[in-house]
């Protein structure tokens, strides 16, 4: 587990769920070696934190029934992290967007993963905010929907939030034209092209290139085609970001706003974005989501927290994780996530 707000709000809603945390992970030199009571805040626990490093030994002295991942976004980045849990038998669950169905945008190295954790009979999945509030809302509101045209959902948080390096991931601080040249150019490419970058696991998927996904697959749709174009966001004025320690001037990229374009055999379409920038005084965080068909349905939710929903959303799903089949999977396939009244270890199987 990483330190961080993330880590912060997992590890105390672990406890306050009756679980119990047997060991902590880091790579910031920081907190290794602290008590992770000073880390949540409160009494010590008696769990140290160690280094990454010693992450194959540690876990396999610990022998966790779960192991949580509050990293990074990519699944490249947290496929180390996954791959030991993967060898050594041990269920995770992680917060890394693209993990929430890798399946469209890094198969190989979600075969991979999926593999060898049905070799070695354990469970790896993500989830997060997105379970709920850019899949399971949707598709509860499809239930009630005699016929569906369109699906269109907007979702937009602060990136000042979630550090550094997802600021820079959204462009934020970065001239137009400079946006255009990197984060931009990537998706001008044809179908095919992007195509051969997915298989060689080399794709950087937004947010919702993988909701689309789990959207998709949830509601049983199939995908024909899907396109991904990242917009800039600006503001009419200068904007300090804490986060990335410059003001980010008036005119300049303040993040972005990427939309995801999938059309289905079905007919139904789904187009998608998300918007993460460097908040102005006037802006706050919203998910809005449409679906277009008879009858058109609203769904819009102003302010959500959504670091605790996340943490929260991850909690609720580790009896699902233990419960499930082993392999590689994505929690649409694991039904409902729902409230958990009693301790965890109730809900496992």
């Amino acid at each position: 587990m990483e330190h961080g707000k993330m880590s912060v709000y997992t590890m105390r809603y672990v406890y306050e769920k009756g679980g119990e945390i047997v060991g902590a992970i880091d790579v910031n030199p920081e907190v290794i070696g602290k008590d992770i009571g000073d880390i949540i805040g409160g009494e010590k626990k008696n769990v140290t934190v160690t280094s990454s490093n010693n992450a194959e030994e540690c876990l396999k002295q610990l022998k966790p029934d779960i192991v949580i991942v509050t990293t990074m976004s990519l699944l490249s980045d947290v496929q180390d992290a996954l791959l030991l849990c993967a060898k050594l038998g041990i269920n995770a669950i992680t917060t890394c967007e693209e993990a929430f169905y890798p399946q469209n945008s890094n198969p190989s190295l979600t075969e991979k993963i999926d593999k060898l954790a049905k070799e070695n009979n354990c469970t790896i999945s993500g989830s997060g905010y997105q379970d709920i509030y850019w899949g399971q809302l949707i598709s509860s509101i499809a239930g009630s929907t005699q016929t569906i045209k369109k699906i269109k959902g907007s979702s937009s948080y602060n990136v000042e939030e979630y550090g550094i390096a997802l600021a820079k991931a959204h462009g934020a601080g970065l001239d137009l034209e400079t946006f255009e040249k990197e984060i931009a150019s990537a998706d001008n490419i044809s179908e095919e092209a992007r195509n051969e970058i997915i298989q060689k696991g080399e794709y950087m998927p937004s947010y919702m290139w993988n909701v689309n996904g789990w959207l998709c697959s949830k509601l049983g749709l199939t995908v024909e085609s899907q396109t991904q174009k990242c917009v800039p966001q600006t503001y009419k004025e200068d904007i300090e970001s804490t986060t990335l320690q410059m003001t980010v001037k008036k005119g300049m990229a303040t993040g972005m706003s990427a939309v995801v374009t999938t059309t289905t055999k079905e007919g139904i379409i789904i187009e998608s974005e998300c918007i993460g920038k460097v908040y102005s005084k006037e802006d706050f965080d919203k998910n809005e989501w449409t679906i277009e068909g008879e009858p058109t349905t609203t769904l819009v939710i102003n302010r959500p927290q959504t670091v605790e929903l996340t943490c929260a959303s991850i909690v609720n799903r580790i009896p699902d994780v233990i419960n499930s089949k082993p392999g590689y999977v994505t929690t649409e396939k694991f039904g409902e996530l729902n409230y958990k009244v009693k301790p965890l270890n109730e809900y496992i199987n």
